[in-house]
């Protein structure tokens, strides 16, 4: 699944293999706990949250992968050291195993992102 024609996250998860849904509720749930003031969408096929119409977080279910979009330049670089090990492409993090997701980060993430308003790539 790249992109899903879902109208929102709760049909979205409904679609992901059962083998990934745990992981990716969490990572829902880490979104709605974190980002207070966001807004949850589904755009570009996956679940994202947006402050004031703009994307800053997304997540979603690939063919391989679990991905975790990064959408503040800011942020990314603040967490350089952190993020040096990981999968990442350009403003994604690419987990190949649910159950090797660093949801550790993850939080700090989001928590980095709802802190401050920044540029988004």
């Amino acid at each position: 699944m790249v992109q899903s024609a879902a109208e929102d996250v709760d049909g979205y998860l409904a679609e992901v293999p059962m083998e990934r849904r745990a992981a990716l509720t969490r990572l829902r749930q880490l979104c709605r706990a974190e980002l207070q003031g966001f807004s949850e969408v589904m755009a570009y096929g996956m679940p994202t949250y947006q402050r004031d119409g703009a994307a800053e977080i997304a997540f979603a279910s690939q063919r391989q992968y679990v991905s975790f979009y990064l959408m503040r330049s800011d942020v990314r670089d603040a967490f350089q050291e952190r993020l040096a090990g990981q999968d990442m492409g350009k403003g994604c993090l690419r987990f190949r195993k649910p159950e090797k997701i660093a949801f550790d980060l993850v939080r700090d993430l989001l928590r980095a992102t709802a802190a401050d308003r920044g540029s988004i790539c």
